[in-house]
């Protein structure tokens, strides 16, 4: 396991490309599924400097919130409310430039301007959603989505689970 941080300079692009297999070389060694959510939104905050940056595990009808860095969140979202809610119902990546204009937002806090969740996908099944939120409007694109779904793969593929409800 890795013991620092490397972080890369340069484009979004390349600063994904230095961290990825950084990732890989944490969760690799680590089935929990908590710790290795914890490192992977660390690696991520620490790297982008992003407001908001977490996951919600889903637990019966719920998403629940999980490992983050960051302020305060919803401790509870429910399936296809909010941002969260909706990438869960329709397990796609939400890429949210403006918050306010996102139908049915949850306004966890009235800091984030642009938001993107990623689904985590096990089996077929979402069983987590990545939540990344930015106190900046329009801050994630394509790139993002690119690299954070990788990211999402990497971790559900090296984690060892157990059915909820």
């Amino acid at each position: 396991m890795a013991e620092q941080l490397i972080i890369g300079g340069g484009t979004k692009q390349e600063r994904y490309e230095a961290l990825l297999p950084q990732i890989e070389s944490v969760v690799e060694d680590e089935k929990d599924l908590i710790a290795n959510m914890a490192n992977v939104a660390a690696m991520l905050h620490e790297t982008f400097g992003f407001w908001w940056t977490g996951f919600y595990r889903v637990d019966g009808d719920e998403l629940v919130l999980g490992p983050f860095q960051g302020p305060m969140a919803c401790t509870r979202i429910r399936k296809g409310r909010g941002v969260c809610g909706t990438a869960w119902a329709e397990a796609a990546t939400q890429v949210v430039p403006d918050v306010e204009l996102f139908p049915g937002h949850i306004a966890c806090s009235s800091a984030s301007r642009s938001e993107i969740v990623v689904p985590v996908f096990r089996e077929g099944q979402v069983i987590a959603v990545l939540d990344i939120d930015s106190d900046r409007l329009s801050t994630f694109d394509e790139t993002d989505r690119h690299y954070l779904e990788q990211i999402t793969f990497i971790l559900a593929n090296a984690c060892s689970f157990k059915k909820t409800s």
